[in-house]
């Protein structure tokens, strides 16, 4: 039976999707934006680009300078704020760089995203050790980039830290008229804040900007062909480069992917069933232990789930701090673990203290290290903002509540535990500042080089069938499966897929049709 409880929490969807959260650690473009139609193939049997280059020299023509940065190197490239004026303002995009192990044995620079939208990408480079195999990291210098927005790069500023808690803390009653209020006023609020504090930048944090940028960022590192790994949302920018500029690709891995053809409510449904599954498989592990405090059938462990996100939103847990546990931090500190089978032992500690000791410490611990927050109440990274800023650019609201609240009620019958809390995404967006005529489709990158998609059978943040739709949607898309649990495949799943992506990436090795490991 569906719960009675429906309070949405900001933004609708899960979280951001990026795998290091808890690593415990598209398009056709009109002709009047300087692309034109698709061109046919160059003579030598390439697609040329989809996107124009045309007065962009300067920047194609930069000249970084690297800098020692501990154990790491790190410089600052040069892109344009808009792409339709190359001429205009610009912005900086921080990077930072492991050089390769082995100097002799180098093949080149490897691009790398941990996902999000929102997430520094150099923080990718400093795990690189434990990411990436010995033989990726003698092949590749790794260089990771905060993406326009994002971290270090010329960053989205929206609201305070203070009033960050204020907004991850809260729900929206959204089968009442003042609880959907509430939620229109918060959205105008970090709309308004967005665009006072950020600037024109806020219209500009797109992913195919984003894309545009990384084809500078080839130029500027040498390379002819692009050689990169994308985790999650990383996927869907690798995907959106490789349609913008498919003679460019070089070995591209697109790991843990996104379906660029899905709606906003679409992804979402897809992912509340994804993490719903995903708490039913903890649910089995967790009682086959000792020390489960889930009793019962799985069903019932799942329902003692959804009761504490109810007593919750009734009445916020007590935690050691001087803030409580609300239903919105419980969500996050319940999902957070799930992104990575190897973490539920944490989350199995902290469901016992909430439930059994009515303490909601450990829970909002697991929510404040999604967001990325200190103990002192401070965000050293602006991930959440910038991820609020990209997806309503990616995403542009449609609907009205009276649709918002039918594919709510879809919400929670098909995700009865997370859907509740999940509708009204688009109510974030409705006041966005910027362009909004982003349209969402497939992405084929026709002529491109061929293109690895990893996906894992118990991914609960990008479903396995947003993998097996992106390899079919590319043309030269093939598809790597991992069966197992948990968000992304290399750099924590097995041996199989390490030699399939690094044979891939390192020397361009096509996998046996069907690879499953």
């Amino acid at each position: 039976m569906p719960r009675s409880l429906r309070t949405a929490v900001l933004g609708g969807l899960a979280a951001a999707l990026t795998l290091t959260s808890c690593a415990a650690e598209p398009l056709e473009r009109a002709a009047d934006d300087g692309t034109g139609p698709v061109p046919s193939a160059t003579a030598d049997g390439t697609a040329p680009s989809t996107a124009s280059t045309a007065g962009l020299e300067e920047y194609y023509e930069q000249q970084l300078t690297w800098d020692s940065c501990g154990d790491f190197e790190c410089s600052e490239a040069t892109v344009p704020l808009s792409y339709d004026e190359p001429d205009g303002e610009s912005i900086t995009l921080a990077l930072k760089r492991l050089p390769s192990s082995a100097p002799d044995a180098r093949v080149g620079s490897l691009l790398v995203n941990p996902g999000g939208p929102g997430t520094p990408g150099i923080e990718l480079v400093d795990a690189a050790a434990t990411m990436f195999s010995e033989d990726l990291r003698a092949a590749y210098d790794v260089v990771g980039f905060d993406p326009r927005g994002v971290g270090s790069s010329t960053p989205v500023d929206c609201v305070s830290d203070a009033e960050l808690d204020r907004l991850r803390s809260v729900e929206y009653d959204t089968e009442s008229q003042a609880g959907v209020a509430a939620y229109a006023a918060d959205a105008k609020l970090i709309a308004d804040g967005c665009a006072e504090n950020t600037g024109e930048l806020i219209g500009h944090v797109d992913t195919e900007s984003a894309a545009r940028d990384m084809d500078i960022l080839r130029a500027v590192l040498g390379e002819e062909k692009l050689d990169y790994l994308g985790y999650s949302y990383g996927t869907f920018l690798g995907a959106t480069y490789a349609d913008l500029f498919p003679q460019h690709t070089g070995n591209l891995v697109l790991d843990g992917a996104m379906d660029p053809s899905l709606s906003s409510h679409e992804t979402t449904l897809t992912q509340a069933v994804g993490f719903e599954e995903a708490l039913r498989a903890y649910v089995e592990d967790c009682q086959g232990g000792p020390d489960c405090p889930l009793t019962g059938s799985v069903d019932d462990g799942v329902r003692q789930v959804q009761t504490l996100l109810d007593v919750a939103a009734d009445t916020p847990l007590p935690t050691s701090s001087d803030r409580e546990l609300t239903a919105s931090l419980a969500f996050s500190g319940i999902i957070t673990p799930l992104y990575d089978s190897a973490s539920w032992f944490v989350l199995t500690s902290a469901l016992d203290q909430a439930i059994n000791a009515n303490d909601g410490s450990q829970l909002l611990f697991l929510a404040d290290l999604m967001a990325g927050r200190e103990d002192d109440g401070t965000y050293p990274d602006n991930s959440t903002e910038a991820n609020w800023a990209v997806n309503c650019l990616d995403f542009p609201s449609s609907g009205d509540p009276a649709l918002w609240q039918q594919q709510a009620a879809e919400l929670e019958t098909a995700a009865p535990t997370f859907g509740p809390l999940m509708g009204f995404g688009d109510m974030l967006c409705a006041d966005w500042p910027g362009k909004d005529d982003a349209e969402r489709g497939p992405l084929t990158a026709e002529g491109s080089a061929p293109i690895m998609v990893v996906g894992t059978t118990g991914d609960p943040a990008t479903p396995y069938e947003w993998s097996v739709s992106l390899a079919d949607q590319l043309e030269n898309g093939f598809l790597v499966t991992y069966e197992g649990e948990g968000h992304t495949a290399y750099g924590r799943s097995n041996d199989c897929v390490v030699r399939a992506v690094d044979d891939f990436l390192i020397d361009g090795v096509v996998p046996e049709d069907g690879l499953t490991c």
